[in-house]
């Protein structure tokens, strides 16, 4: 049982620079600082934003989450408030710890074998959860792109089997009866959201200096993004819109910050 929580000293946890088996240092301050701004600005900010506002039903109309309303700038608040403190915990623990490996290295270094192992599995479940959710929101992006421009994907190719499930739209979910059928079960993929998961696998299986090449340019293109749509809100502010400001009171900010 002790071994279970046997943690590893930090000095076994930093590589010898000179091992062929160490990561090579390719990334400068720079690219430090706007992969911290890709980690913040998200895409969750151009496909959730929308949800978290006016929240969301289910097919039967049964309410799945109640939105924040025009309160949703006390959800960014309150959100942001839980991320500081995330951010400095691992403020301290990376300059305690100065070695790849994130929470998994941390917490193998000060709370044991045992608890790191969960950690490492706790992440890998969470960005594989995150990733599914952005990949998603990407694939409506571009599957309404290719419609402006004249080009339409079969719905039951850019459409996924939950998506149809919990659609509260009757024509996305009579997609569930409509699509080809195997062994009983509908053929439903998004096709656009696995391309992408593809795209970028292949992309870090590059290597840590063309991911962040390629990261750089897409924080370039979010800040002039969000930048573009500042400036042509300040110009359509309506104060009526504000009210009321808060429709589901506290249970609407805390859902939207979720």
């Amino acid at each position: 049982m002790p071994q279970l929580f046997a943690r590893k000293p930090i000095a076994e946890l930093q590589p010898d620079s000179a091992s062929p088996h160490s990561l090579r240092r390719v990334l400068g301050a720079g690219d430090l600082i706007m992969l911290a701004i890709g980690a913040v600005i998200g895409a969750g900010i151009f496909g959730a934003i929308g949800t978290a506002a006016a929240g969301q039903t289910g097919p039967g109309g049964e309410v799945i989450r109640y939105g924040a309303g025009p309160a949703l700038v006390f959800s960014f608040i309150l959100l942001g408030a839980a991320c500081a403190l995330a951010a400095l915990c691992y403020a301290e623990l990376a300059a305690m710890i100065p070695q790849a490996g994130s929470a998994y290295a941390y917490s193998y270094a000060t709370l044991g074998v045992l608890v790191a192992w969960i950690i490492g599995w706790d992440l890998i479940l969470e960005y594989a959860v995150g990733n599914v959710a952005v990949a998603i929101s990407w694939g409506d992006y571009f599957t309404t792109l290719m419609r402006g421009a004249g080009i339409n994907l079969p719905a039951f190719l850019t459409t996924g089997y939950r998506t149809a499930l919990l659609s509260s739209d009757p024509a996305i979910h009579g997609l569930l009866e409509t699509v080809p059928h195997v062994a009983g079960l509908p053929i439903l993929i998004n096709l656009p959201a696995f391309g992408i998961v593809m795209l970028i696998t292949w992309l870090l299986l590059r290597g840590a200096r063309e991911s962040s090449t390629a990261n750089n340019i897409m924080v370039m293109m979010k800040l002039l993004a969000l930048g573009l749509f500042i400036v042509v809100g300040l110009q359509n502010i309506h104060p009526e819109n504000y009210r009321p400001f808060a429709p589901n009171g506290f249970t609407g900010i805390h859902q939207g910050a979720a």
